[in-house]
């Protein structure tokens, strides 16, 4: 068998996002987890949201951007007139 093929196992100290931090092994010195055994909902029994990567931030970034662009769909005298024409005057009779 070759030698050095394989990288070096060593002590890993892993740190999660609620605080926890624990030791275990692998290839890396160091690993940093969004979510451990500590606050996952299905060892904890507890409900909470998660969210990923800030994508609720993300997403709100770039809607911002967008509307300093181009008006957003669905505003605009366009899209104006389209709501009164489909929304009726009168109610409509009842057929029975």
């Amino acid at each position: 068998m070759k030698q050095g093929t394989h990288p070096e196992y060593v002590v890993a100290t892993v740190h999660c996002s609620c605080g926890n931090t624990f030791q275990t092994r692998s290839t890396r010195l160091e690993l940093r987890v969004e979510i451990c055994s500590n606050c996952h909902p299905f060892y904890t029994g507890k409900q909470k949201l998660v969210d990923a990567g800030g994508r609720v931030e993300r997403f709100q970034r770039r809607y911002a951007k967008q509307a300093g662009r181009a008006p957003a769909a669905g505003s605009g005298p366009a899209t104006e007139a389209v709501r009164e024409v489909t929304e009726p005057a009168e109610p409509v009779p009842e057929q029975g």
